[in-house]
């Protein structure tokens, strides 16, 4: 998402330094026309450096991995607070006008879907919590030190430039890569569990208006699609398109995983402008394409499981 959104805001004339530490992404997405930074966010002096002359901070940088964050909490949580803490600091010492936070969906929890953004944060799993953490010290700062700030949660974004490799997170790259691969894609439940998968083209546009509308200042917004769909259909629809007689296989649920999570999306339409153009089969067509070019990819364990109790089976296969 975050060189989707690079590419965007370059496109619209900005000045903007990329700052990535290519834990989960590519140098082959970086923007020639970017000024890009290799840097660990956890690293709080090079961020405070980084930071002198900035007004406008988009902060993406996370391991989005909801489900791992059971699994490898302590990791997780350094990766997704400390950069958090770092870029606050940094941002009061640097005078910045506004701090885009993109959050997400998984501070919700298990409430009744459509999650709307007057709702209380409820989350399941480590990985909500520290979004929660990341959204509250985010509102207390900007309350304090008077900046304004955005807090953007996307719902199952996808497409293009995805790390489709990483094995963990992303369910359409996960279920891409193994067909790819020659493999049937794996269903953790009864694949009854409802989303709305996002395509990033519909995304990024909104996301780069939070960075300048005014309308939006100070604002919690949900941002994503409104096409509705049950993990089987999604799968079923990507598998249509791959031309693809595989099976999905079905694996025990796993532990916290929210059965029914989408969002509204109202305020998202009003305040930023968001349109959802792409239905799921019109954006999975894209992606793979896009994928079929890259060509299937070994599968990835970034982050060491630091629970293996109830972990799923085949992540343990692979480790063992």
């Amino acid at each position: 998402m975050g060189s989707w959104l690079v590419d965007e805001l370059l496109k619209r004339g900005h000045h903007v330094i990329s700052v990535d530490s290519l834990l989960g992404g590519y140098e082959r997405n970086i923007n020639k026309d970017c000024s890009f930074v290799k840097l660990d966010l956890r690293e709080k002096e090079r961020v405070m450096n980084i930071m002198r002359g900035v007004y406008v901070v988009f902060h993406l940088a996370a391991y989005a991995a909801e489900g791992q964050s059971f699994f490898s909490p302590m990791a997780i949580n350094d990766i997704n607070v400390t950069p958090m803490n770092n870029l606050l600091v940094a941002s009061v010492n640097n005078n910045l006008e506004r701090f885009v936070f993109t959050s997400s969906m998984a501070v919700y929890g298990n409430q009744k879907a459509p999650f709307h953004e007057d709702m209380p944060p409820k989350p399941e799993d480590p990985y909500g919590v520290a979004k929660t953490y990341c959204e509250m010290m985010l509102e207390i700062f900007s309350r304090t030190y008077e900046f304004e700030f955005n807090i953007i949660r996307p719902h199952n974004v996808y497409g293009p430039k995805q790390n489709i490799a990483d094995a963990y997170r992303n369910v359409l790259g996960i279920w891409i890569n193994r067909i790819l691969r020659g493999k049937p894609p794996l269903i953790y439940g009864d694949g009854k569990q409802t989303r709305a998968f996002s395509y990033i083209e519909d995304v990024v546009p909104a996301l780069a208006n939070a960075g300048v509308y005014e309308k939006c200042v100070n604002q919690t917004v949900n941002l994503g699609s409104d096409e509705v769909v049950t993990v089987s259909e999604a799968c079923q629809t990507l598998l249509n398109l791959m031309g693809c007689s595989l099976v999905p296989e079905f694996a025990e649920a796993r532990p916290g995983e929210v059965k029914c999570a989408y969002c509204s999306v109202e305020k998202s339409v009003r305040l930023l402008n968001y349109r959802t153009e792409h239905t799921l089969a019109k954006g999975l067509k894209k992606m793979v394409k896009w994928a079929k070019e890259v060509g299937q990819q070994e599968p990835t364990y970034t982050l060491p499981l630091e629970i293996a109790k109830k972990a799923p089976r085949v992540w343990l296969e692979k480790l063992m």
